[in-house]
């Protein structure tokens, strides 16, 4: 206790960075995306179900696809991918945040988003999709504000991989201009 009686465990949470994937992520890549999906979730799914996370690098990081992770402490707590699905458009995928790490205080969604967002302009990618449920309301609100828009189903790419549990759509337009005016701005 300090000398008024207050607490003095009043730390602020500890910094969330974000980094590309490396290897020796993968076992808690997988534990805390499918710990979400079955505790969260009640979705009926394990990681075997879930090819591309048995080879993360091979599956996101390849043409011009990425996959990143946020770290607490050297543990991860959030992922997001970009998959590659030609005709400089991508699709978002793997978008997990610890439920401790989620909200305004830590930013740890915003961050990763904003990862995914400055590659895919750095990457001259014209498009990115993704398809959720419509009971994610959470993160609908979060896309909204981030700037994704609601498509139709019809209005996606040919190859969008389209997940059987996925009913609700939305497109975000990447402006490769304005990255690449803060980027000059930023080398000055």
């Amino acid at each position: 206790m300090g000398t008024t009686g207050e607490s003095m465990d009043t730390q602020a949470p500890a910094t969330i960075l974000i980094e590309p994937f490396r290897p020796e992520h993968v076992g808690q890549v997988v534990r805390l995306i499918v710990g979400i999906q079955q505790n969260e979730f009640n979705l009926p799914i394990t990681a075997k179900d879930q090819p591309d996370l048995q080879d993360i690098p091979e599956f996101y990081q390849v043409k011009n696809g990425n996959f990143w992770v946020a770290l607490q402490e050297s543990r991860v707590v959030g992922t997001i991918a970009l998959l590659d699905i030609g005709n400089r458009t991508g699709a978002l995928r793997k978008m997990f945040v610890n439920a401790r790490c989620r909200g305004k205080e830590t930013g740890t969604a915003k961050k990763l988003l904003d990862a995914l967002l400055a590659w895919a302009a750095r990457k001259e990618f014209t498009a990115i999709y993704l398809g959720t449920t419509p009971k994610f309301l959470a993160a609908h609100a979060f896309y909204e504000r981030n700037g994704f828009q609601e498509v139709a189903k019809s209005d996606l790419p040919s190859a969008f991989p389209i997940m059987k549990v996925d009913t609700k759509f939305y497109a975000y337009k990447v402006n490769t201009r304005q990255h690449k005016e803060e980027s000059c701005r930023s080398s000055m």
